[in-house]
Formats: structure tokens, sequence, C-alpha cells
């Protein structure tokens, strides 16, 4: 099936059986096919692959157009609605995304800040927790508690992260009756900011795990847990990374509130997008697929470079994870590259599960045809440590805007990806999270937001963890336990 039959239509996505229609299958196509709400809660599917619509639907050029000005609520909910099924009335899913978004800082929730001529940036760091991740987890957040408290259920949510999806997380969830979250991160590998802000809430159902190794042992222990069906039955386990298909979902909309910004669907946009787990960038992909006038989605990477490395050479070979200023990208294991092949291998789940099953000696190639599918949909570049120094000194110079580290790989790649074309760079963390880094390379401190000034003053609680799966588990449930 090619990508034309993998659409459903504007007018079939708005009708009440289209919408009661929408399913969610498995990138590795042998798990049950899932309603939105189960998908969301279900998150890694059954057979370890990830779940994707069964159909995009679009929207139509007089749709897209019609977005132009409006709140980004209301954005939100014209995006993501087809996607949601019969799962949620109009006014329910409304109420959901409007709680969701109260607590964001700016009233335009991602507002553009044009660098340079053509050039924009998209400030995704204005929710509570200062980074991209609060767009789609303070939304999974209202999502989870509806959901759950309609089903009188529980869950636990383990969560592996590089620095911001554990606070976001952790924010999102503190202080709810039916959830417990577990986050992982790899220990003295996340910015001081990262670490207070997953350690610091005192919430009794949240639980900062400082894992020994990396965010890839972080993430290989998560799915480890949810490939353990006994463990993952007996603690309901639900997942919240940028696996969870509504996370992915929900990154979508800013990239429609930013086109329209600058006259989509009557002119063409570009995006550059630092990543390391594939989730944001993998959202434009579906917003393009939707209709959005999209011309390049660009692949920005640190040192740590897998997934430029694999656009440039058909390979996917993991190298090791170097530390660096921008610890958020410092992956080799990219989760949601799988949703993007399986839609360069044509939605051929069995092929995608060869190539997972390959991944764990190391490697696997891509073959010819799906490559040519992966460049047509995404261009790559990459930043050294000196060039992302670099960036941020030269455009605070240039522009007066300060940049994190990870802001600063993005808008290094995208320079070198200039058209007539307007450019939108993600911003997808406040500056202030990075402050060493910044300081170093501009030679100012970036200064907290007031509400949390007195950050690195609050007491921790933290638990160093073995990157040992049992006692992890064992951990798991005598918390749970003991709540």
């Amino acid at each position: 099936m090619g990508h034309d039959d993998a659409l459903l239509s504007a007018p079939d996505a708005q009708t009440e059986k289209g919408l009661r229609a929408v399913k969610y299958i498995s990138t590795r196509g042998n798990a049950p096919e899932l309603t939105f709400a189960e998908a969301m809660l279900t998150g890694l599917a059954r057979d370890g692959g990830l779940y994707v619509p069964k159909k995009i639907p679009t929207m139509s050029q007089d749709d897209i157009a019609a977005l132009a000005g409006l709140p980004y609520e209301e954005i939100a909910f014209r995006v993501m609605k087809p996607f949601t099924g019969d799962c949620f009335t109009d006014e329910e899913f409304k109420g959901i995304i409007e709680r969701a978004y109260a607590g964001f800082r700016h009233k335009a929730r991602a507002p553009l800040v044009q660098l340079a001529p053509n050039h924009y940036l998209l400030e995704l760091f204005q929710g509570p927790t200062l980074a991209f991740k609060d767009f789609a987890m303070q939304l999974i957040g209202q999502l989870f508690q509806f959901e759950l408290a309609r089903r009188e259920e529980r869950v636990t949510i383990v969560g592996a992260t590089s620095g911001d999806t554990g606070s976001a997380a952790i924010e999102a969830f503190r202080g709810l009756d039916n959830v417990d979250v577990f986050i992982l991160f790899p220990d003295g590998r996340v910015s001081d900011i990262q670490r207070k802000q997953m350690t610091t809430p005192d919430d009794s159902n949240v639980h900062a795990l400082a894992l020994e190794g990396d965010f890839d042992d972080c993430q290989a222990r998560v799915k480890d847990m949810f490939n353990d069906f006994d463990f993952r039955d007996g603690v309901k386990l639900a997942g919240v990374n940028s696996i969870n298909c509504a996370r992915v979902l929900a990154q979508v909309v800013y990239y429609f509130s930013a086109a329209t910004s600058l006259g989509a669907p009557h002119r063409k946009v570009s995006f550059t997008v630092p990543t390391g787990n594939f989730g944001d960038i993998f959202a434009g992909y579906i917003a393009k697929q939707m209709g959005l006038p999209i011309e390049d989605l660009v692949i920005a990477t640190n040192q740590n470079d897998i997934l430029h490395r694999t656009m440039e050479t058909g390979a996917y070979t993991k190298d090791g994870v170097t530390p660096s200023i921008s610890p958020s990208m410092d992956i080799q294991v990219s989760s949601n590259f799988e949703r993007a092949l399986f839609y360069a291998y044509d939605r051929d789940g069995e092929a995608v599960s060869q190539l997972m099953e390959e991944l764990k000696d190391g490697s696997f190639s891509i073959s010819q045809g799906a490559m040519e599918a992966l460049r047509e949909a995404y261009k790559s570049g990459r930043a050294s440590e000196e060039e992302t120094a670099a960036t941020i000194k030269s455009e605070f110079a240039d522009s007066g805007e300060v940049l994190c580290p990870h802001s600063a790989v993005g808008v290094k790649v995208a320079k070198e990806n200039l058209s007539e074309t307007p450019m939108v760079t993600l911003a997808t963390a406040h500056p202030a999270k990075f402050p060493a880094a910044v300081e170093k390379a501009m030679g100012k401190h970036p200064a907290l937001p007031p509400h949390m000034e007195d950050m690195m003053d609050r007491e921790e609680r933290v638990c160093k963890v073995p990157n040992q799966l049992a006692l992890l588990q064992t951990l798991i449930k005598d918390r749970i336990a003991s709540r």
C-alpha cells in the first residue's frame, strides 16, 4: 500500500462514520488494531512496534487557510480531532486541550521570532518545564486523567529521558490519584536544571530514578519492561515517551500554527528540527501528509549524528554516545525512526521487524527504495560542539536571541539550508536549562523565569539504580505497593 492509499480524505475524516473508523496499527504488523484511547494507554505495541494511524486524515487547503489567526487551542482541536475518532465528544476534547495549555506563559503558546530574512525561530519553551515536550506531555496528562477516570482504572507510567521528557512527564502527572510515574534518566548526563526539575517535586506518585548508564540504556530498560508481559500486565504499565502515538500527534499542531502564520497554504514553509529520538520531526512528516505544504524537513543532529550518517550512507550503525553540551540529543537508538522506516518501506511491518531484529547486533542497512523515500521526505545536517557554541555566540550578536545548545544545533543546520522558502527552526528548550554551556559560549548567564528562580535550592528526591532490569522491576512493584 502506497502513501496515497494511506490517506483518508477530509470529508470522510470529518464524518461521524469516519471518526469512529480511526484505528491505530503497529509498525511491526503483528499487534491488534486499537482506537486512539487504547493506543495512547498502551504505548508500545505488544509486538514491540510503535502505533501509527492506520489512515492519516487530510485537511483541505481551505481548512488549512482557515487556521490562520486562530488561538492555538482551536488549531489543536481542528488538527487533532480527526485522529481521536469518537473517543471524546467535541466538548470533552476542547476542555482537555484548554486545561493542557492553561499553564503556558505566552498567549500564543508557540510564538514565532524572526532571526533574519526568511528565517524564523519557533519558541517551543513557553510551557511549565521550559521545553517543547510540554506541548505533548501536558495534553497527554489531561488525556490520561480523563480516560482513566472514565474507566475507573489505575496505571503505572515508566519513561526514559535524556533530559526534558522526564520533567515534562512529572509535571504533567504529579499529584494524580490514578497514576504512578517512574522516570529513568542517565546519572550525571543531564543538566543540573533538568535533574532538579525531575528530583524536586515532592508528590508521592512521582519517582526519579538515576540509572547507571546513558539514555539508550534507560530506553532499553523501559522497552524490556514493556516486553515482559507478566510485569507489564501486573503493574498496568503505560508509556509516555515519544513512542506514545498521542505524543507525536500533539506535536503536529505547532507545524500548522507556524506555517499558517507565515502564509500557508498559499506558500510553502520549511522546518529544521534538532532531534535525537526523531519524534518531533516525524510529527512534521505527519503534518505534510495531512496536506500542509512543507517544502523541506531538515534533521539537525549534534556530534552523536547517527541520523545524519544514516541519511548519507543508508546504513544505521550505532557508534557509541559521546556526552555533549546538547545532552537531550545524545542518542544512538532513535525510537521514532522506526515510524519513518514504516512509511519508507511502504507500511511493510515484516520488513521493519527484520530491521529492528538486526539492530540488536548494532546496525542495519536500508534498501535502496526505502532510502529514496527517506531522502525525498527529509534532509539532514550536523553541528559539532565548536559549531554549536559558535552559533550561540553569533546569533546573540546578530539578533539578540539567546539559544539553548539544542536550538543552536538547529539554527546552524537551518542556515545551511536557507532558500526563498521561509525556514522555521524549532527552538526546543529555554537557554536557562543549560546555563553553563550558554554562558561559556556567549559570556552571559541566562536567567531562569521567575517561577523557577529558587530551583537550585530545592530539596531533591532521587534514587540511584543499577542498569539491571530485575532490580528496577522489584523497586517499581515495591513502591506501588507502599502507596
